[in-house]
């Protein structure tokens, strides 16, 4: 029976799991990029709060096995256990600003002590903390060294090159600042290295060269179904391409994107070769590349690592489904939706993770029919915390600090939640009547982690439930 399974103890700590894990200290690293919507800026595009009745019927997923778990949990008797204020956190629980239904988990991280468990089994919309999931099964199944490497390789006529696309979500159009962190690869730099490699054929046939892309590493849909259509024209996420510049925005900055980010990052690159002096043929299109064919230049993504730490610092819907993509296809199934959020199951099952009432739709959590359980969210920081997965390390780090980065860099300000600013690290969840919380803070010289999760916010209080949301993390982090 799983942690899941077991009944509550009322307010009885209880022992979670079968492994305890091993509290690790947090280390604080700022990732790059700027938030999307409301989770950063207070605001959220057109079409982010839409109506929940226009979200499409959810498409049928993989459901893993339950993992074994004691049937006996033990009481905790340590001092993170005797210092946590649970009947002030319960009464916050029930604040109106949260709606009917609201669930919470706090965990020892270092004994797996259940401190405070509020209905926490129970699945419930995600939104954005759904990118703990996708995230955790990208460093598990790619490696957190692990880099994405766009190539240019030789065509299968006279004068042809292929730009095929490993699924890197932050290639950029332009050279990296200097001092940029993480270091995005360019397309620029892609096409110089290219022009150099190609020149001295090219000087030597009449022919132009002909720009062709491969984005076959990815499969299915590039919008999903599970989608409202308002989002991808908000600008709140673009078509799933293995091949993509500037996240397929129109141009750098941008919120309109491109119908086609693959073809858009062809003449991209083709408009680049000719800048340095080559003859381009006009039309660019799709294709294969050759098995095995020569490759003429490349550039690598910031490590996985890097990656993740991005996304969930800014929480960046466009790379969280690019990383479940390439879930899928490095557990060699196919990179569509619907692989992906299987495979991402799949590995939280073998870490041990619960996932009683996990059914996921997408990777980035935009998807209104997909559930995760607090329950879910906790054991998955509670191992990423121990010392059995150092791989799962970015995890933590990359988890926005309070009042200072990323998504909750404009949160944690007021009279009430300013305890929490700077211990608090947690990953934000926002979607109309949907406001979620999972991260991590101290209770005295534990690590403890936490998960908090409501989706039946009332009408137009958004602003109200993530500030009580946050006075739940801050009394956490002010526990003694």
């Amino acid at each position: 029976m799983s942690f899941a399974d077991q009944p509550s103890s009322g307010t009885t700590p209880r022992r979670w799991g079968r492994r305890a894990a091993v509290a690790t200290a947090v280390v604080l690293v700022l990732g790059a990029g700027s938030a999307v919507g409301l989770d950063a800026t207070g605001r959220l595009p057109a079409g982010v709060l839409g109506s929940a009745a226009s979200s499409p019927t959810p498409t049928p997923t993989v459901t893993p096995a339950r993992p074994d778990a004691p049937a006996v949990l033990k009481p905790a008797t340590g001092a993170a256990a005797q210092s946590l204020d649970v009947v002030a956190l319960r009464a916050l629980l029930r604040s109106p600003a949260l709606g009917p239904g609201a669930g919470a988990v706090v965990v020892d991280a270092t004994t797996g002590d259940v401190l405070l468990d509020e209905d926490s089994a129970r699945g419930r919309i995600p939104a954005s903390v759904a990118k703990l999931a996708t995230t955790t099964a990208a460093l598990v199944t790619l490696g957190p060294d692990h880099r994405l490497t766009t190539r240019v390789v030789e065509g299968s006529a006279p004068g042809e090159i292929v730009l095929v696309g490993a699924g890197d979500a932050t290639l950029a159009l332009a050279k990296p600042r200097r001092g940029a962190y993480p270091r995005a690869a360019s397309l620029t730099e892609l096409a110089a290295a290219t022009a150099t490699a190609v020149r001295p054929q090219a000087a030597a046939q009449p022919s132009p060269v002909t720009v062709r892309v491969d984005d076959s590493l990815f499969a299915g849909p590039a919008v999903s179904p599970d989608w409202p259509a308002s989002y991808v024209g908000s600008g709140a996420v673009s078509p799933v391409s293995a091949l993509s510049v500037d996240q397929g925005r129109v141009s750098a900055g941008s919120s309109a994107r491109e119908r086609d980010p693959a073809l858009a990052a062809g003449r991209d690159f083709a408009r680049l070769l000719a800048a340095r002096g080559l003859t381009v043929a006009d039309r660019v299109s799709r294709t294969t590349a050759p098995a095995g064919a020569p490759t003429l230049a490349q550039v690598s993504s910031p490590t996985v690592a890097e990656l993740v730490e991005t996304d969930l610092e800014s929480s960046d819907n466009d790379l969280a489904e690019a990383l479940l993509r390439l879930v899928a296809v490095g557990r060699d199934r196919p990179g569509t939706f619907t692989d992906g959020t299987g495979a991402v199951a799949d590995v939280l099952t073998e870490l041990g993770v619960p996932t009683d009432g996990l059914d996921l739709l997408d990777g980035s959590g935009l998807a209104r029919g997909s559930s995760v359980a607090p329950a879910t969210l906790a054991q998955l920081l509670a191992t990423a915390a121990g010392r059995e997965h150092p791989e799962l390390r970015p995890v933590l780090t990359g988890l926005p600090v309070a009042g200072f980065t990323g998504t909750l860099a404009v949160r944690f300000d007021t009279s009430r939640t300013k305890t929490g600013a700077g211990l608090v690290r947690a990953k934000t969840g926002t979607l109309t009547g949907v406001s979620t919380l999972a991260g991590a803070t101290t209770v005295g010289e534990r690590t403890v982690v936490f998960a908090v999760m409501t989706d039946r916010v009332p009408a137009g209080g958004t602003l109200a439930a993530r500030d009580a949301l946050d006075r739940i993390a801050a009394t956490v982090a002010a526990a003694p």
